[in-house]
């Protein structure tokens, strides 16, 4: 194509130019993409880097980019992986997949978030909460934790998404490593076997985004989700409130508390601008974002600013995330066979 010197011919040419223009990083995105791609445009923005971002679905939400990125493993693709949670980087980083760096925008970040060889780094998190709609729940009969799930004045009227995606996977895999096999067992099995009721106890949704609309727009009096789900809803001013579960009594179990994670593909293909994208995200001005962003995400880090509303549950689950994250793959298959059997 041959460009000629008009007003509006020089832009299209730099526009076809641009389009055909091989990328300098690519970003595999688990986070929702309309938390995320602001984010990576700023990046390109500021570096002059052209990045191409693949996003997951809400439905696939994690496990596809995770099957994706093991299926590539002889010819990566990718060169970052940033995800909605931590478990399934965990497996990746046990599958020789992920490829150690440890940078110096972390230094800060708490060992508990971090990957011991570093490969994977942990911020910007998220906590697994109850979200209450305040119409149909009076104040005195407000839920405190899952056991609550299985009260029968909330029969039909409560739920939670499949476990077999995303963070309701990653909180199903966390039960059992915390209550132990037959605790974690019963509880999800219960929840599983009352799929075949006319009205369940407690009903099964396709994601934590259907399950905070269900419980905002009534249909549902409460459920679990991700406070991120529940600060949208918040917004377009769904008459909700949040509830950290599992605060209360002598012993409480705790509120899972997921981080985001980012980690360098062994083998990137662009090593130089993936580890300057990891730097960048990791920065306590983008956590800071992050926090005041629509997913009101929780900054790991003390002195990042926040919020008011985007603080830490008082209790949290105590979990190790290498040890769920090596229990994934298995716990995966069950859960599966579990629910799926249940339909």
């Amino acid at each position: 194509m041959t460009c000629r010197t008009t007003p509006l011919l020089p832009l299209l040419c730099l526009a076809l130019a641009a389009c055909g223009k091989p990328p300098d990083l690519v970003v595999y995105v688990s986070l929702d993409q309309v938390f995320s791609e602001e984010v990576i445009r700023d990046f390109e923005q500021e570096t002059g880097l052209h990045v191409r971002a693949e996003y997951d679905t809400e439905a696939s939400k994690t496990v596809g980019l995770v099957r994706r990125l093991i299926e590539e493993r002889e010819s990566p693709r990718c060169d970052v992986f940033w995800n909605n949670e931590v478990a399934q980087t965990v497996r990746l980083a046990e599958l020789g997949l992920l490829s150690p760096y440890d940078s110096p925008s972390a230094a800060d970040i708490p060992e508990r978030f971090r990957d011991p060889q570093r490969r994977w780094t942990g911020f910007a998190a998220r906590a697994r909460c109850l979200i209450v709609n305040t119409d149909l729940v009076p104040p005195e009969q407000t839920p405190r934790g899952m056991d609550d799930l299985f009260d029968p004045r909330w029969k039909g009227r409560c739920g939670i998404a499949r476990p077999l995606t995303g963070t309701t996977l990653t909180h199903a895999v966390a039960l059992y490593d915390v209550l132990g096999e037959e605790r974690a067992e019963a509880f999800w099995s219960r929840i599983a076997a009352g799929q075949s009721d006319e009205t369940p106890q407690v009903n099964v949704v396709g994601s934590n985004g259907q399950l905070m609309r269900l419980v905002a727009s009534g249909t549902l009096a409460f459920g679990f989700t991700d406070t991120d789900d529940f600060n949208v809803a918040l917004e377009k001013g769904a008459p909700v409130k949040r509830v950290f579960p599992d605060q209360e009594g002598e012993d409480p179990l705790g509120t899972l508390l997921i981080p985001t994670t980012v980690a360098v593909l062994k083998g990137a293909p662009h090593r130089p601008a993936a580890e300057r994208f990891v730097d960048w995200i990791l920065s306590k001005e983008i956590e800071r974002r992050l926090a005041f962003s629509r997913s009101a995400q929780i900054p790991v880090r003390d002195d990042v600013p926040r919020p008011e509303g985007v603080v830490l549950p008082a209790k949290l689950m105590d979990v190790s995330y290498v040890s769920i994250g090596m229990q994934m793959e298995a716990r995966t298959k069950h859960l599966t066979e579990l629910f799926l059997r249940a339909r």
